[in-house]
């Protein structure tokens, strides 16, 4: 399955006009931004979960990434509320569920092979406020780092209201609206657009009249190939 697998265009999803469409699990269901591959995929999806609901135990041979964007999601190791950020690396395992619902963003097979670092940054780390209700900046922007390494920079950015963020966009970027709205180009981009840009872009952004909170990955579509091959070689 081949979805927005075309890398060297720019894309842009508004995934709460998409349906959702069910997993192999009951209760889970999925809106796909992109894919490559069919159950054993690199692929970037929003994820919500039923309450009650769960995925049966198993091994990310390709490694996961997620945030956290409503509800609480559980495993065996832990809790994880809206706004957490997660990254179980390549060989870890897990039983992913949620006793009373949860919607998330995730990311998989699109880690360094290598890599063994788990990450678990909790809500507390976007503003002082200690939660994560959405306060812009009165103006500006902030950032929070979330990881980096030679492969990816991911970041939260706040911006304050019709401020404009450039960023380096020549190996590509990605971004998640997580609150609020702004505009890329023609295009405006509310709460849940997925954004992917090629390599060789420019990347300029104004946030809406009420500030927006942006999650942003850069630097990492230089080894898409390397990713889907692995993708294509690992067992079903």
């Amino acid at each position: 399955m081949n979805i927005n697998a075309d890398f060297s265009q720019r894309v842009v999803v508004h995934s709460q006009q998409q349906p959702w469409i069910a997993s192999p699990m009951v209760g889970v269901e999925r809106r796909p931004l992109d894919r490559v591959g069919d159950e054993v995929a690199r692929a970037t999806t929003i994820v919500r979960y039923a309450s009650g609901s769960h995925f049966s135990p198993h091994v990310h041979s390709g490694g996961e990434e997620f945030i956290v964007l409503e509800g609480v999601f559980q495993d065996e190791h832990g809790d994880y509320p809206a706004g957490s950020y997660i990254r179980n690396p390549p060989q870890s395992s897990h039983t992913p569920g949620s006793a009373q619902g949860c919607v998330i963003f995730v990311k998989l097979w699109q880690f360094d092979p290598q890599d063994r670092r788990h990450v678990n940054i909790g809500v507390t780390a976007y503003n002082s406020h200690l939660s994560y209700e959405f306060v812009p900046p009165a103006q500006g922007y902030s950032q929070k780092n979330l990881y980096k390494d030679a492969f990816e920079t991911v970041t939260i950015f706040e911006l304050a209201a019709n401020n404009v963020l450039n960023l380096d966009a020549s190996n590509g970027l990605e971004l998640l609206v997580l609150e609020g709205e702004c505009i890329e180009g023609n295009d405006t981009l509310i709460k849940y657009s997925w954004l992917r840009l090629p390599i060789g872009s420019t990347f300029s952004v104004r946030a809406g009249k009420e500030g927006v909170r942006l999650w942003i990955k850069t630097e990492h579509l230089p080894f898409v190939d390397e990713q889907i091959k692995r993708v294509k070689s690992a067992p079903s």
